[in-house]
């Protein structure tokens, strides 16, 4: 499955994909559209550090 870590990761921290798509400036369609092919490895990481930003800041509230 195309970009399994990203979906299982924000999942398991209880992030939306909608969120994610927010803080990129996109919708959440497009962000869906894109998990759907294997991203760059930047493009994975930036991702992954968003829903990590996401997930402390919910954790702090």
């Amino acid at each position: 499955m195309a970009n399994e870590k990203i979906k299982l990761t924000a999942k398991n921290k209880g992030v939306a994909l909608w969120q994610v798509a927010d803080r990129l400036g996109i919708s959440e369609p497009t962000m869906t559209r894109k998990l759907r092919h294997e991203l760059t490895g930047a493009e994975k990481e930036r991702i992954l550090s968003i829903i990590d930003d996401i997930a402390s800041k919910k954790g702090a509230e």
